[in-house]
């Protein structure tokens, strides 16, 4: 592998250990909402019209879940392992809604690491402030130094 390349790894197998922690934090936008939507298709009112929003529960719109759902996967893919990181699976409770102007934590906590199986397994959550709004866990496959 060129160097170039390789520089782009995160880290590997053997840098992890159980209690390695890693966060990327992002303030919700109307424009990440919509241009979410936009990519997604998912255009559920309740996250783009002010009207409908306001007959929910909420009393107003929310962001998609999963906007804040793939902040875990900015964590997992750029952090902690990082590059090189392929998911397996990702388990997510949603606990609370995210409004716009929140500032949303991604939390990633190693718990497992199974050697043999180069599997990772990570505590993850998101949270506004104290409060926890996403709550999960994720499986991801990682690279070892030797097969890089």
């Amino acid at each position: 592998m060129s160097s170039a390349f390789a520089a782009m790894n995160g880290l590997f197998l053997e840098d992890l250990k159980p209690g390695m922690s890693a966060m990327f934090g992002k303030t919700v936008t109307d424009a990440d909402i919509v241009a979410f939507a936009g990519v997604s298709g998912d255009t559920n009112p309740i996250h783009l019209h002010d009207g409908f929003a306001r007959t929910t529960r909420f009393g107003q719109r929310i962001a998609h879940g999963m906007l804040s759902g793939s902040f875990i996967s900015t964590v997992i893919g750029t952090k902690l392992p990082g590059p090189g990181a392929v998911y397996i699976s990702q388990t997510m409770n949603f606990m609370a809604p995210v409004l716009i102007g929140e500032t949303i934590t991604a939390v990633a906590t190693i718990t497992a690491i199974d050697e043999k199986r180069r599997r990772v397994t990570l505590k993850t959550q998101c949270l506004n402030g104290d409060k926890v709004v996403i709550d999960g866990e994720a499986v991801v496959l990682v690279p070892r130094r030797d097969a890089a």
